[in-house]
């Protein structure tokens, strides 16, 4: 598993833009990648999926992590600065999200749908095309049932990746699920079009 930390210093407007246009130009040329995001504040997940022939193969997974002692808008901003150097390392063509439910609490969950706002727009900036999902559609999509517990999908991640790691931070591993669902919906628009 892979953390990342951001950028010494914060990028200039000019630099931003110009980073945002190689990686659009870069991503015509590149073999298919899924960059797969389970948002949060505290800790994001992210995992990578790279088309290869008929299969999808795993790249990377790994945490982004924010220290509690910063404010709240100090670890947003390193959510964002650590997701674009994500991007320029792996050059994921299109990206996925989850996308966020409160059964409980409504309060508790703003901050995590706050940062969900930044990784979107640091997904868009970039030029990457976004599908969202439910935590329900991500189930069934890799484990067949939409109630599956986070060991079921876990051990289907591992299994379909084909990972030798025995265990995987749930955080990436859903991320992963997450990448591997939007595969999955790709699929089956192809296969759509094709039969229209």
């Amino acid at each position: 598993m892979e953390k990342f930390y951001p950028f010494k210093e914060p990028a200039s407007a000019g630099s931003l833009f110009l980073w945002y246009n190689i990686v659009y130009m870069k991503s015509i040329s590149q073999p298919q990648r899924i960059l797969g995001i389970d948002p949060g504040f505290g800790r994001v997940g992210f995992g990578i999926i790279e088309k290869r022939g008929m299969d999808w193969v795993h790249v990377v997974h790994g945490l982004i992590e924010t220290s509690p002692k910063k404010t709240f808008v100090e670890r947003i901003l390193e959510i964002h600065e650590t997701l674009q150097k994500i991007i320029i390392k792996y050059e994921p063509t299109r990206a996925a999200i989850e996308e966020l439910f409160f059964y409980k609490n409504v309060t508790t969950g703003i901050p995590v749908a706050q940062a969900r706002g930044v990784i979107l727009l640091t997904l868009i900036q970039a030029g990457l095309s976004v599908d969202e999902f439910t935590p329900m559609e991500v189930k069934q999509s890799v484990t067949g049932f939409g109630r599956a517990e986070k060991g079921q999908i876990q051990k289907m991640v591992l299994m379909i990746l084909k990972l030798k790691d025995k265990k995987i931070q749930d955080d990436a591993a859903d991320a992963l699920a997450i990448a591997l669902t939007a595969s999955q919906m790709m699929k089956y628009k192809q296969n759509k079009k094709a039969t229209v």
